[in-house]
This record gives structure tokens, sequence and C-alpha cells, in this order.
């Protein structure tokens, strides 16, 4: 019997139309005649998804007891009897009810293709075994119902069913995936934007890999071994060398210039061993590759160069990073090219990087030269070209001396005369001119073995030899002068460019401008130190280094080390000409960075001030408003009742108490919230945290605010946990967020009071349908002494939702304000499960 078919709808969350995707293929193959049934289907209350059942036959499910209750699941015997072509099972990797016949439904499909029906069904990357662990990391729950990744990866075809997150989320708030009480807490605990978009990647790369595994066996099948492109895959040869980490990072760098590229580090070693390798470096190198998202390889082979291209192509390598070779020229010379010339000859298509890694990083700048543009090793080569071609042209020339050949002569030493003025300049140029002449005038001019120039056409003729040639070498002279000063104003450029560039970058600029400043000058070390504190440092700078003054307090310390730049005295670090110039520019950027973390640091010194202030006058302003007027009403209250001008009656007598009461009730409530602040701020606030029904403390605010079912509609979750919460603190922060919420709810229209649970946190949730607040704006709501979206605009300090914060951290919660769907404002109070552990980083109660 020929094994069915399974072909998998895989989606990166719930929602994305998975089971509307298998329900219209479904019913594209029975339009084709294919006989097709749905075996199983939730459409989860989805009007669009149970309309596409609708002619579709349906097997009826099968009936499970436990304890007590009627479950349905998926009647495998039914679906087997009736042997269809193709059967729809919704959730693969749903579990079974216990006293089914297998314990996972993805083992009841593996019955359907062995009975030769082929399966058309649905998962959720989260229900993949391997990724589970990755899942409850971004979203914080754990996934009960699993698929092992090796069944999953059997399947016939997978394909994925994609949506952007953002439509995701409107389909939510649009009552298209959970129901109305739902949504909200969906919104703001699994289906974030962020959980949303981690899915979706997670979902694209799982896939892409499957594709790839698909592709390698196909290309082994049809032995095709040349490397496919579709993405990149860089490997880095480690030796165990210093170099280990550039070369890792300029893999990474490559890696992640195409989406999917993969980094793979590889250490080819030979069976005896490699003497050279440091074990440690060579851990420490493949912890970086696996930080930066890599892994690391270890192979075994004699001939190195080989092992590492046969890994490459083994792993479809697009690119091979390996580094310069550390070997000298002699050795080159003896033991032939090196690893990096035999990977490009057997590499073929794989494209080869071979990366520097100097030990010392930094340009240096070209250093002028007082004695000429040339380097001493040019003059001097060109000095030595002189002694050693000038007698070995001579004797040739000797050789084939003849009457008609003196104006071969003299061209051919002039050729010398340019030759090496072409390699040492000017002066070994005038030498080699010199002493020509000289050999010209004693072997090939007549009287010959004589200095003497019997006619003056001949004295002539020499004496514009030696001018040739002096102006040949000037001519060379001067272009190496001028190719070095542009090399030379390149450098400066850029060093320019990142000194003015590393005062932008703020708190940064001091360490970039001292570093720089190092590799420009060729320094060993560079200290910047006012009086005795060093306030940025690079290389070793000894005691005793030559400073620059930087302004009245402030120096920077030079140590010349081995490459000082030419000028700098023992005594005092001046230098001559371009270095002088570009070391008083980094001195005057350094005094510019200086000053800038100078005002920086006022500025923040100045803005605690600042906010203190304002706190003060919003405070007197408070003082003088919401305390005097109850303090007022009272003393009016009393002082009437004491006077003895008046008679009252019992009922202006029981009047002015009451309003006496009232206002001393109010003062106190302002005191209370005063003190409550000024705890807070001091983090002495006494909070006793105990395992709390949320429920227990909801009804009494409710009854405190004296709120109806016509002003308050409570969907409040049976079966949630307790808290960890001061009951009295809870009451208040619900009291607070309460009176808000109905203030600015619309009129008519009711607060809706939601309770969930999600991971270890349970949410309180205080839903309005006011106008709400603006997104920059809400960090307002929160500061003391304001109004914003506070109880009444006529009573009160402005503390109701600042101290409710602080009661909700204090508890090991949170507070926070989020967009109503279809307009207003959702305050959010989140606690932890009574028994869950405190988040890392909590504060303590």
């Amino acid at each position: 019997m020929t094994r069915g078919r399974l072909r998998v709808l895989l989606g990166a969350a719930p929602g994305v139309g998975k089971t509307y995707a298998m329900l219209e293929a479904g019913r594209d193959l029975r339009a084709d005649g294919r006989d097709v049934v749905v075996a199983v289907v939730e459409t989860h209350g989805r009007a669009a998804t149970a309309a596409l059942v609708e002619g579709l036959e349906v097997v009826p499910r099968a009936r499970v007891e436990h304890r007590g209750i009627a479950l349905t699941e998926l009647d495998l015997d039914a679906v087997l009897a009736r042997r269809p072509q193709v059967a729809l099972v919704d959730e693969y990797a749903h579990t079974n009810a216990p006293g089914s016949r297998n314990d996972k439904r993805w083992q009841d499909v593996a019955e359907l293709l062995d009975a030769g029906i082929d399966v058309l069904t649905t998962v959720n990357i989260q229900h993949i075994a391997s990724l589970n662990d990755v899942v409850r990391t971004i979203t914080g729950v754990p996934q009960r119902e699993t698929v092992p990744d090796a069944v999953l990866r059997a399947a016939d075809q997978i394909e994925l069913v994609d949506l952007a997150p953002q439509s995701l989320r409107d389909r939510l708030a649009e009552g298209n995936v959970y129901p109305a009480e739902r949504v909200d807490a969906a919104l703001s605990n699994y289906f974030r934007l962020g959980n949303l978009t981690a899915l979706r990647e997670l979902a694209l790369l799982w896939l892409a890999d499957e594709v790839d595994s698909a592709l390698r066996s196909y290309r082994a099948e049809h032995a095709i071994e040349a490397p496919w492109e579709a993405r990149e895959r860089v490997v880095v040869a480690l030796t165990g060398g210093p170099e280990g980490e550039t070369l890792l990072r300029r893999g990474a760098r490559i890696a992640a210039r195409s989406a999917g590229g993969e980094l793979l580090a590889v250490h080819v070693s030979a069976q005896t061993g490699l003497r050279d390798t440091d074990p440690g470096a060579l851990a420490a190198q493949a912890a970086l590759a696996e930080q930066l998202g890599g892994t690391y390889h270890q192979v075994v082979g004699e001939d190195v160069p080989t092992a590492l291209v046969e890994f490459a192509r083994a792993q479809d390598a697009t690119q091979l990073v390996i580094g310069l070779s550390r070997r000298g020229w002699l050795k080159a010379a003896l033991t032939g090219p090196g690893i990096g010339a035999t990977v490009i000859r057997q590499a073929g298509p794989i494209d080869v990087h071979i990366v520097n890694h100097a030990a010392a990083a930094g340009a240096r700048l070209p250093l002028p030269r007082v004695t000429g543009a040339l380097t001493v090793r040019r003059r001097l080569l060109g000095f030595a070209l002189c002694v050693l071609l000038g007698p070995l042209l001579t004797w040739w020339l000797v050789t084939a001396k003849s009457v008609d050949s003196l104006a071969s002569d003299v061209l051919a030493y002039q050729l010398l005369v340019v030759v090496i003025a072409l390699v040492g300049g000017l002066w070994p140029a005038l030498l080699t001119a010199l002493l020509s002449g000289l050999t010209l005038n004693y072997l090939f001019v007549a009287p010959t073995h004589t200095i003497t120039v019997s006619e003056p056409v001949h004295a002539l003729a020499l004496a514009l030899y030696v001018v040739n040639g002096a102006l040949v070498a000037a001519v060379v002279d001067l272009a190496a002068r001028r190719t070095r000063a542009a090399h030379r104003a390149r450098a400066e450029s850029e060093l320019l460019a990142t000194v003015a560039g590393g005062v932008l970058r703020g708190q940064d600029a001091l360490g970039a401008l001292i570093e720089r400043a190092r590799e420009a000058f060729g320094l060993a070390g560079v200290r910047l130190r006012a009086d005795d504190e060093v306030l940025a440092e690079s290389g070793t700078v000894r005691p005793g280094s030559p400073h620059v003054p930087v302004d009245e307090h402030t120096v920077l310390d030079l140590d010349r080390g081995d490459g000082v730049p030419r000028g700098v005295d023992s005594d005092v670090p001046d230098v001559d000409g371009a270095d002088n110039r570009l070391l008083g520019v980094v001195v005057a950027q350094v005094a510019a960075a200086l000053d800038h973390q100078r005002l920086s640091r006022t500025a923040d010194a100045i803005g605690p001030l600042r906010e203190t202030d304002q706190v003060r006058s919003a405070l007197l302003s408070a003082v003088s408003h919401d305390l005097r007027r109850p303090l007022t009403a009272a003393t009016t209250a009393v002082g009437s009742l004491r006077s003895s001008d008046v008679d009252w009656s019992p009922a202006d007598r029981e009047e002015l108490l009451a309003t006496a009461d009232e206002s001393l009730a109010t003062l106190t409530g302002l005191v209370t919230d005063l003190l409550d602040v000024s705890r807070l701020q001091a983090g002495v606030l006494g909070v006793s945290v105990r395992p709390t029904d949320v429920d227990d403390v909801i009804l009494p605010a409710l009854d405190e605010l004296a709120l109806g079912p016509d002003e308050v509609h409570l969907e409040l979750d049976p079966a949630l946990p307790p808290v960890q919460a001061d009951p009295a603190l809870l009451r208040r922060v619900i009291v607070n967020v309460l009176a808000n919420a109905v203030h600015a709810s619309a009129a008519g229209v009711p607060v809706r009071v939601q309770t969930s649970a999600f991971a270890d946190r349970v949410e309180i949730r205080v839903v309005d349908h006011g106008p709400g607040v603006p997104a920059d704006r809400r960090a307002d709501l929160f500061v003391p002494f304001q109004r914003l979206g506070d109880t009444d605009n006529a009573t009160g300090l402005g503390l109701g939702l600042a101290l409710s914060r602080g009661f909700a951290e204090g508890m090991g919660g949170t507070l926070g304000p989020e967009d109503t769907p279809g307009g207003g404002l959702t305050m959010v109070i989140a606690l932890r499960q009574a028994g869950a552990a405190p988040d890392p980083g909590e504060r303590a109660a």
C-alpha cells in the first residue's frame, strides 16, 4: 500500500489563517475531483472559518469522558473506515484527551498516512519541540503541546502561512481571532508587536533551514558539487593565533550583508597537533563565534589548505576568510607558496578573503623627510646601484668600443643616470652623473686615459650631460615629494575628520581623540591628565614623558617609545612642519571636548535642580489652593459653631458639623498623599506583601467610590490565582485608577474592569472609552502635582496616578497606560502571582 502524503501549513502565531487556508485547499481539492473529508477542524468561533466548512463532508467526532466532562476528539477509527483520499486534520500538535488510542494527534495522523490517506494539517511555530525554549523566552508562555522535529521534517510538503505582525494585531482588534473579552489581554501579552515579529522571524528561519536541507538532498542525489549561492555561508579559518578575533568579526560582517547569512568558524588541526596553537585563545575564539551568531567546527587533516577547502565545499560555503600569512620572506622562499596561495588555487568558485591582521591597528601619518622626499632605504639603494651598475656598464662599453660608438656610450651612461634617479632620487643620480662623466672623459674621449679634454665641444657635451642628469634627478625627486605630500594631505584630512567627529560623539570624544593621536603620530602612549587625575589614556606612558599644555590645568603626556614623530625634542615635544599643525589641531579638539564634558556635567547638575524647583512651585501652588480650601471651610464651620451671636437651629448646626467633618477628612487625605509621596521619594514606603485575592480588593474599591453596574462593568476571571500584594495599597491603586477612568469615560459608557493571568503575572485592566491621552503625554500622567488625566480637576493635589505607580512598583508590580481599541485609555496593573519568583533586578518591596 502506498503511504499517504503529509502537507503541513506552518504559522508564526494563532490567527494568521492556517485553518482558513487548509479549508480553502480542501475545497480546491474537492473541486478537482478528490475525495476530501474534514476529520477535525477548530473554528474557534470564527464565522469566516466556519463558513468554509459548509459543503465539505465532516466526520463526526468521538466523545471521550474525562473526570465527568465530555470531550470531543478526532474519531480515528471512523476516518479509517471512511478511507477518503484526503483528510483535513487541524492542530497537528494537539494532545488527545486521556483514554484516546494515541496521546498526540500527530500520532493519529501517522496512522492515517500508513493507511494511504493524504493529510493536510496545521501547526504553529511554537509547537515545534526544538523551538519550545526559544518561544518561551520570547513570549513568556510555556508550550506543553509539541511535535518532534523529526516528525515534522518528514512531511512531504511544508508551507508557510504568513501575515504581517501589525495586520495580525488589526485582525485581533477587530475580533476576528478571539472573543471581544479576550482581545485587550491578548494584544498586551502574547500578541505584542515585538513577540509577533520575533515569532515570524523564527518561522521564516526554520522553514529556510528546512528548504536548505531539501536543497542539499537534491544536490547530493544529482551529484551536483558546485555550490548554489542561495544564501551566504562564510567560513572563517582559525589557527588559534592573535588574528582570530579580527577574522571572526570580518566574517560576521560579510555574513550580515545578506539576509540569512551564516557564519562558520573552523580550525584544522593535524593528527600530530599544531605546536603554535594556543588552546585558550582557540576556546575564546570559539565562544566569540557563537556570540556572533555562528558555529564552531574542528576538523583533522594533514594538508591544511585541502582540508579547509573540503570543509568549505561540504558546507556549501560562498566565502572563505583566512588571515595573511605570518611567515617571513625567507621562509616563504624556502618552503614555497603558503596556505593562502594554495587555498586560492583550490577554492574554485568560493570567494577567498585574505585579511591583514597587523598587531598595531590604525593608520600612521606619513612623516616629512628633512633630507629628501624619498626614504633612506631608496637613497641607499640608489647609491648601491651606482657602485654596482656603473662598473658593469663601463666594462661592457669598453669591450664593445669602436671608433663610432661615442654617441651610444653617452646615451648608455645617460640611461644609467635616469634609472638611478628613479630609484634613489637626486643625490645618487648626481653622483652617478659625475662619475659617469669622468669615466666618459677618461676612457672614451680623446686623448683617452687622461681627464684632459682636447676640444671645447667635448667639454661642452660633458657639461650638458651632467646637467641633464641633474635635471632628470631633480624632476624625479620633485615628483616623489609631491606624491608624498598628497599621501600626507589625505592622511591629515582623515585625522582631522576623525578628531572633529570624535567631539561630536560626546562622552567618547576624549578616548577617540587620544587613541587617534597615538596612532597618527606613532607614539607609544598618550595620556590626558588634569592635575593628578587621568582623564583618558591610550597605550603606556612612562614617567617623565614630555607633555603639551591643553589649558591652565590640563596637559597631554606624549611617550615617544620607539616611534616618536621627527622633531619631538627629548625635553619639549615640539613638532616641526605639518606635524606641529596637526598636533595643534588635536590639542584644540581635546580642549573643545573637555569644554563639552564640563558643560554636560553642569547641565546634568542643573537638571535635578530645575525639576526640584518645578515640583516646589507646583507644591506651593497646590498647598495655596487645594489645602487652603478645605482648611478654610473647616475653620469657618467651627468658628460659626462657636459664635454666640447666632442661635443655630439643630439642622444648621448639623450641616456645619458635616461641612467641618468633610473638610477635615479631605484635608487628612491630602496630607496623607503628601506624606506618601515623601515616603516614596525617600524609599521608605512601608509595604506588607502577602497572597491576596484580587476580587476581594476590587469590590471594596467599588463600594468606596459608590460605583454601580451602570458605571462599571466587571469581567473577572473566576480562576484567577492570588497575587503578591499589599491589600491596602492595592485598593488605593484601584480606587485612584478607577476614579480617573470614570471621570474620563464618555457619558453613558461604563468603565470595564478585566482580570487575566499571563505566564506568572496577573493583570488588572481598567478600560475607559474617553478621549485618551496622546502617546507623547503619557509620561506626564505619573508626574506629581499635575492633573493630566488625574481624578477631579477641582480637587486633589494631582498625586493619584503618581502614588498609584509608586505603590504598584513597591509591591513588585507595574502600572502603565495603553490605547483602548476604538478609542480611550486602558490602565494596566500587573502583579506577580503568589509564589512566583521575582524578576531579576526587580525592586524589592
